[in-house]
């Protein structure tokens, strides 16, 4: 089966908008449209596939709650029980572990450390860089998913007054898991008790940096060069002047010498402090400028990223059941099909209908359908069961979890 590299496997179509786009489906030949009642009972099922993929959800959601609740900082109400200070970083360590899973479950994208910071190195479209302090956080993981480009307006360097568009890459989502530990950059008043989850959309990849807390904006090194040259010619001159005037004139008019200086050190330092300025104005800027972005760019907060993505993932699977179910039960024939072909039928129809290119993930669907039986392997090769019984077997999957506890 074909591997992508530089495409993901998440399937960017809703799931409902998926269901009526089969129903149209007319085959490779553009003979093998769906009857009327065909598309009814095919709805049905995926109604039915619906709620299979949900109720298996259901004892993870409560594991997740649990497990989130005595970190929530949002809380309401807190736990009557909270776990002992000794079970803490046990279950600190399974909040992350589970957190984990979900995101790739929903085709999320993980950054090792060595990652985030190759991503972020360098300066924005504004010329600012940023510190992540690492050692301010006990954990942090950062996921994301979409990588495309988006665009930045940002004024001309001499003509401020003309604006320009610039092309950045981007992340579509960004989700962010972290829990804070002492540190001086987050200040007294830092909650270092609970876990904080963040999502973000359509975040340019440079700015990641900024979705952390205690982060510092660095003075670009032209500007550091700068200052710190205004400041060492300063001294430098002062103090030989200083030395010129003991050695020649003498202390007795050391006091008119040091008046005389007062124009050349006006004149450096001011240099010195229009760099400092510069430097103080674009930091204000470019962090109004996110301020101002990140308003609209915060998808959730804490336990409301957690049902989030949830839904995505529930989404992301049940697309992935439809598809894979729907061109075996179509087009697969007595025959079946292998692995590689059903994968590779998906991604082209895909491609050329949707101009979606993604990187179907095979193996994950196949193994949904032989275990929810309906589908079956033979020798490598796949088969749908008829949609009626398929449709009686996810009845019966529905209910074994009513009678469940």
């Amino acid at each position: 089966m074909s591997e992508f590299l530089d495409r993901e496997h998440f399937i960017p179509i809703r799931a409902a908008d998926l269901v009526n786009y089969l129903c149209q489906d007319t085959g490779p030949l553009h003979t093998q449209a769906l009857t009327p009642d065909e598309q009814i009972t095919f709805k049905q099922f995926a109604r039915s596939v619906f709620g299979h993929v949900h109720a298996t959800y259901q004892a993870e959601i409560r594991q997740l709650k649990e497990t989130y609740a005595a970190f929530d900082p949002d809380a309401d109400p807190k736990p009557l029980t909270p776990p002992k200070p000794e079970e803490r970083a046990i279950v600190l360590g399974k909040l992350f572990q589970t957190f984990t899973h979900l995101m790739e479950r929903a085709n999320y994208v993980r950054l090792s450390r060595d990652e985030m910071e190759q991503v972020m190195a360098g300066a924005s479209e504004w010329g600012i860089d940023m510190d992540i302090p690492w050692d301010a956080f006990d954990k942090v993981e950062v996921f994301y998913r979409g990588k495309g480009f988006g665009k930045r307006t940002h004024k001309h360097p001499i003509f401020w007054w003309k604006k320009s568009e610039v092309k950045v890459p981007t992340f579509a989502r960004v989700a962010v898991i972290f829990k804070q530990k002492e540190h001086k950059r987050l200040g007294p008043e830092a909650d270092l008790n609970s876990v904080f989850l963040k999502l973000f959309k359509d975040i340019p990849q440079v700015d990641i940096e900024m979705l952390l807390p205690g982060g510092r904006i660095k003075m670009p090194r032209l500007d550091r060069l700068k200052l710190g040259g205004s400041i060492t010619s300063t001294v430098g001159y002062v103090a030989w002047k200083l030395w010129d005037s003991l050695s020649t004139i003498g202390v007795g008019i050391l006091s008119g010498s040091i008046m005389a200086l007062y124009g050349p050190i006006v004149l450096i330092g001011g240099y010195g402090y229009k760099t400092w300025y510069s430097f103080q104005v674009s930091r204000q800027t470019y962090t109004l400028q996110l301020t101002q972005s990140l308003y609209y760019q915060n998808l959730d907060s804490n336990g409301g990223v957690m049902f989030r993505l949830l839904d995505e993932t529930e989404e992301q699977e049940v697309r992935e059941v439809l598809l894979a179910y729907f061109y075996l039960w179509r087009y697969a024939g007595d025959q079946g099909w292998t692995s590689q072909e059903i994968d590779d039928y998906i991604e082209l129809d895909l491609e050329r209908r949707l101009k979606l290119e993604i990187d179907f993930e095979i193996g994950d669907a196949m193994n949904k359908l032989v275990k929810a039986g309906i589908a079956t392997e033979t020798d490598g090769r796949f088969k749908a069961v008829p949609i009626t019984a398929a449709q009686a077997q996810l009845d019966q999957l529905w209910k074994r979890y009513a009678h469940s506890d």
